[in-house]
Protein backbone atom coordinates (compact mmCIF):
# COMPACT_ATOMS: atom_id res chain seq x y z
CA UNK A 1 0.00 0.00 0.00
CA UNK A 2 1.10 3.49 -0.65
CA UNK A 3 -0.96 6.19 0.26
CA UNK A 4 1.24 9.42 0.29
CA UNK A 5 0.85 11.10 3.81
CA UNK A 6 0.86 14.35 1.82
CA UNK A 7 -1.07 16.26 4.74
CA UNK A 8 1.18 15.95 8.34
CA UNK A 9 -1.95 16.91 9.73
CA UNK A 10 -4.32 14.30 8.42
CA UNK A 11 -4.37 11.05 11.18
CA UNK A 12 -7.33 9.38 9.25
CA UNK A 13 -6.35 9.23 5.63
CA UNK A 14 -8.88 7.09 3.81
CA UNK A 15 -8.89 6.23 -0.71
CA UNK A 16 -11.52 4.36 -2.76
CA UNK A 17 -12.75 2.40 0.28
CA UNK A 18 -14.30 -0.91 -0.83
CA UNK A 19 -15.90 -3.50 1.71
CA UNK A 20 -18.47 -5.91 -0.18
CA UNK A 21 -20.72 -8.56 1.22
CA UNK A 22 -21.43 -10.99 -1.59
CA UNK A 23 -22.92 -8.98 -4.13
CA UNK A 24 -23.89 -6.13 -1.58
CA UNK A 25 -21.49 -3.05 -1.53
CA UNK A 26 -21.72 -1.64 2.12
CA UNK A 27 -18.87 1.15 1.38
CA UNK A 28 -18.85 2.34 -2.36
CA UNK A 29 -15.23 3.75 -2.80
CA UNK A 30 -15.14 5.99 0.44
CA UNK A 31 -12.34 9.07 0.05
CA UNK A 32 -11.52 11.30 3.26
CA UNK A 33 -9.04 12.55 6.11
CA UNK A 34 -9.69 13.57 8.91
CA UNK A 35 -7.68 16.42 10.72
CA UNK A 36 -5.72 15.55 14.25
CA UNK A 37 -8.05 17.06 16.88
CA UNK A 38 -10.97 17.28 15.04
CA UNK A 39 -14.38 16.45 15.31
CA UNK A 40 -16.10 14.45 12.29
CA UNK A 41 -19.40 13.68 12.01
CA UNK A 42 -20.03 10.48 10.33
CA UNK A 43 -23.44 10.75 9.32
CA UNK A 44 -26.53 8.63 7.47
CA UNK A 45 -29.24 6.51 8.25
CA UNK A 46 -29.19 3.05 9.32
CA UNK A 47 -27.72 0.51 6.94
CA UNK A 48 -25.73 3.59 5.03
CA UNK A 49 -22.55 2.03 5.76
CA UNK A 50 -21.32 3.60 8.71
CA UNK A 51 -20.55 1.00 11.08
CA UNK A 52 -19.16 -0.97 8.45
CA UNK A 53 -16.75 1.72 7.86
CA UNK A 54 -15.97 2.21 11.48
CA UNK A 55 -15.04 -1.59 12.27
CA UNK A 56 -12.50 -1.32 8.94
CA UNK A 57 -11.16 1.94 10.23
CA UNK A 58 -10.84 0.22 14.39
CA UNK A 59 -9.03 -2.52 13.05
CA UNK A 60 -11.79 -4.99 13.46
CA UNK A 61 -12.61 -5.77 9.81
CA UNK A 62 -10.64 -5.99 6.63
CA UNK A 63 -11.71 -4.07 3.68
CA UNK A 64 -12.18 -5.50 0.50
CA UNK A 65 -10.18 -2.97 -0.93
CA UNK A 66 -8.55 0.76 -0.60
CA UNK A 67 -5.90 2.41 1.12
CA UNK A 68 -6.56 3.45 4.90
CA UNK A 69 -4.07 5.46 7.27
CA UNK A 70 -4.95 5.56 10.98
CA UNK A 71 -2.22 8.01 13.24
CA UNK A 72 0.12 6.65 9.79
CA UNK A 73 -0.43 3.08 10.59
CA UNK A 74 -1.77 0.79 7.57
CA UNK A 75 -4.96 -0.77 8.55
CA UNK A 76 -3.63 -4.04 6.60
CA UNK A 77 -0.02 -4.40 8.58
CA UNK A 78 -0.90 -2.58 11.44
CA UNK A 79 -4.20 -3.66 13.31
CA UNK A 80 -2.61 -4.45 16.34
CA UNK A 81 -0.80 -1.15 16.56
CA UNK A 82 -3.79 0.92 15.78
CA UNK A 83 -6.29 -0.38 18.53
CA UNK A 84 -3.58 0.16 21.28
CA UNK A 85 -3.89 4.30 20.02
CA UNK A 86 -7.78 4.08 19.69
CA UNK A 87 -10.70 4.26 21.86
CA UNK A 88 -13.87 2.45 21.02
CA UNK A 89 -17.37 2.87 22.14
CA UNK A 90 -20.21 1.41 20.62
CA UNK A 91 -24.16 2.12 21.13
CA UNK A 92 -24.54 -0.42 23.23
CA UNK A 93 -21.59 1.26 26.21
CA UNK A 94 -19.55 -1.32 26.28
CA UNK A 95 -19.71 -2.29 29.56
CA UNK A 96 -20.22 -5.01 31.45
CA UNK A 97 -23.32 -5.18 33.42
CA UNK A 98 -22.58 -7.48 35.98
CA UNK A 99 -19.24 -5.96 36.86
CA UNK A 100 -19.69 -3.08 39.18
CA UNK A 101 -18.63 0.42 38.29
CA UNK A 102 -14.87 0.60 39.42
CA UNK A 103 -14.40 -3.35 37.79
CA UNK A 104 -15.33 -1.96 34.04
CA UNK A 105 -12.71 0.89 34.73
CA UNK A 106 -10.10 -1.58 36.28
CA UNK A 107 -10.95 -4.05 33.63
CA UNK A 108 -10.23 -1.74 30.48
CA UNK A 109 -7.44 -0.03 31.78
CA UNK A 110 -5.71 -3.24 31.99
CA UNK A 111 -7.12 -4.05 28.05
CA UNK A 112 -5.42 -1.25 27.23
CA UNK A 113 -2.05 -1.94 29.34
CA UNK A 114 -2.06 0.92 32.14
CA UNK A 115 -0.25 -0.01 35.12
CA UNK A 116 -1.52 -0.66 38.34
CA UNK A 117 -0.06 2.04 40.06
CA UNK A 118 -1.84 4.52 36.86
CA UNK A 119 -5.04 2.47 37.00
CA UNK A 120 -5.51 2.70 40.77
CA UNK A 121 -4.52 6.96 40.64
CA UNK A 122 -6.84 7.78 37.57
CA UNK A 123 -9.47 5.71 38.71
CA UNK A 124 -9.87 7.88 41.48
CA UNK A 125 -9.51 10.94 39.44
CA UNK A 126 -12.10 9.56 37.36
CA UNK A 127 -14.25 8.71 39.61
CA UNK A 128 -14.73 11.91 41.19
CA UNK A 129 -14.96 13.98 37.95
CA UNK A 130 -18.25 12.14 37.18
CA UNK A 131 -19.26 12.21 40.83
CA UNK A 132 -19.56 8.35 41.41
CA UNK A 133 -17.10 7.91 43.87
CA UNK A 134 -20.00 7.21 46.12
CA UNK A 135 -21.54 4.57 43.46
CA UNK A 136 -18.59 2.83 42.47
CA UNK A 137 -19.22 -0.35 43.91
CA UNK A 138 -22.77 -0.41 42.67
CA UNK A 139 -23.30 -3.12 39.15
CA UNK A 140 -23.72 -0.99 35.98
CA UNK A 141 -27.21 -2.78 35.61
CA UNK A 142 -28.03 -0.68 38.44
CA UNK A 143 -26.99 2.61 37.04
CA UNK A 144 -29.32 4.81 35.10
CA UNK A 145 -28.75 4.92 31.59
CA UNK A 146 -27.14 8.55 31.14
CA UNK A 147 -24.46 7.52 34.19
CA UNK A 148 -23.83 4.46 31.58
CA UNK A 149 -22.99 6.92 28.96
CA UNK A 150 -21.25 9.21 30.60
CA UNK A 151 -18.90 5.69 32.69
CA UNK A 152 -18.53 4.33 28.50
CA UNK A 153 -17.41 7.21 26.87
CA UNK A 154 -14.83 7.84 30.12
CA UNK A 155 -13.53 4.52 29.62
CA UNK A 156 -12.98 5.10 26.20
CA UNK A 157 -10.98 7.88 26.49
CA UNK A 158 -9.14 6.30 29.81
CA UNK A 159 -5.62 5.55 28.11
CA UNK A 160 -5.37 9.33 25.97
CA UNK A 161 -5.69 7.57 22.78
CA UNK A 162 -5.50 9.34 19.74
CA UNK A 163 -8.48 8.68 18.49
CA UNK A 164 -11.84 7.62 19.90
CA UNK A 165 -14.19 6.29 18.03
CA UNK A 166 -18.09 6.76 18.80
CA UNK A 167 -21.05 4.24 16.79
CA UNK A 168 -23.75 5.94 17.78
CA UNK A 169 -23.26 6.40 21.32
CA UNK A 170 -26.15 8.65 21.86
CA UNK A 171 -28.95 6.11 20.69
CA UNK A 172 -32.16 5.88 22.91
CA UNK A 173 -31.19 8.50 25.46
CA UNK A 174 -33.23 11.46 25.88
CA UNK A 175 -32.22 15.22 24.65
CA UNK A 176 -30.72 16.49 27.73
CA UNK A 177 -28.63 13.13 28.22
CA UNK A 178 -27.07 13.72 24.91
CA UNK A 179 -26.26 17.04 25.20
CA UNK A 180 -24.39 16.35 28.31
CA UNK A 181 -22.49 13.54 26.40
CA UNK A 182 -21.18 16.06 23.69
CA UNK A 183 -20.22 18.15 26.41
CA UNK A 184 -17.56 15.39 27.44
CA UNK A 185 -16.79 15.02 23.49
CA UNK A 186 -15.78 18.50 23.64
CA UNK A 187 -13.66 17.97 26.29
CA UNK A 188 -11.70 15.18 25.16
CA UNK A 189 -11.51 17.06 21.83
CA UNK A 190 -9.73 19.79 23.40
CA UNK A 191 -7.22 17.63 24.93
CA UNK A 192 -6.19 16.60 21.30
CA UNK A 193 -7.92 13.72 20.86
CA UNK A 194 -9.70 13.44 17.68
CA UNK A 195 -13.10 12.45 17.64
CA UNK A 196 -15.25 10.19 15.21
CA UNK A 197 -18.50 10.20 15.46
CA UNK A 198 -21.02 7.76 13.43
CA UNK A 199 -24.83 9.29 13.90
CA UNK A 200 -28.04 9.20 12.25
CA UNK A 201 -29.40 12.11 14.73
CA UNK A 202 -28.76 14.96 12.28
CA UNK A 203 -28.77 17.63 15.15
CA UNK A 204 -25.49 16.29 16.03
CA UNK A 205 -24.04 17.48 12.81
CA UNK A 206 -24.39 20.59 14.40
CA UNK A 207 -21.36 20.19 16.96
CA UNK A 208 -18.74 18.88 15.10
CA UNK A 209 -16.04 20.65 12.82
CA UNK A 210 -16.73 18.51 10.15
CA UNK A 211 -19.76 16.32 8.53
CA UNK A 212 -19.45 13.63 5.78
CA UNK A 213 -23.34 12.28 4.55
CA UNK A 214 -23.28 8.83 3.37
CA UNK A 215 -26.35 7.53 1.56
CA UNK A 216 -26.41 3.70 0.47
CA UNK A 217 -23.08 3.56 1.14
CA UNK A 218 -21.43 6.35 -0.60
CA UNK A 219 -20.37 9.95 0.88
CA UNK A 220 -22.66 12.62 -0.63
CA UNK A 221 -21.70 15.33 0.56
CA UNK A 222 -18.68 16.11 3.24
CA UNK A 223 -17.46 19.85 4.59
CA UNK A 224 -18.45 22.17 8.13
CA UNK A 225 -21.97 22.44 8.68
CA UNK A 226 -22.34 25.74 7.70
CA UNK A 227 -20.77 25.41 4.45
CA UNK A 228 -23.34 22.34 3.89
CA UNK A 229 -26.42 24.45 4.84
CA UNK A 230 -25.24 27.39 2.64
CA UNK A 231 -24.60 25.06 -0.44
CA UNK A 232 -28.14 23.01 -0.34
CA UNK A 233 -30.00 26.38 0.91
CA UNK A 234 -31.21 24.13 3.84
CA UNK A 235 -32.08 25.59 7.61
CA UNK A 236 -30.23 22.81 9.41
CA UNK A 237 -28.53 19.68 8.21
CA UNK A 238 -31.54 17.55 8.44
CA UNK A 239 -32.97 19.54 4.97
CA UNK A 240 -29.49 18.66 3.81
CA UNK A 241 -29.67 14.95 4.38
CA UNK A 242 -33.61 15.33 2.91
CA UNK A 243 -32.42 16.54 -0.27
CA UNK A 244 -29.44 14.17 -0.82
CA UNK A 245 -31.28 11.06 -0.54
CA UNK A 246 -34.33 12.10 -2.61
CA UNK A 247 -31.44 13.05 -5.32
CA UNK A 248 -30.08 9.51 -4.57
Amino acid sequence: MNLEMTHNNNIIEVKNLVKKFDDFIANDNLSFEVKKGEIFGFLGANGAGKTTAIKILCGISYPTSGEIKIDGLDVYKDREKIKKRIGYMSQKFSLYDDLTIIENIRFYAGIYGMSRLEIKKRSVELLERLNLTHAKDRLISDIPLGWKQKLAFSVAVFHNPAIVFLDEPTGGVDPVTRRQFWELIYESALKGITVFVTTHYMDEAEYCDRVSIMVDGRIEALDTPELLKEKYNSIDINEVFLKLARVS
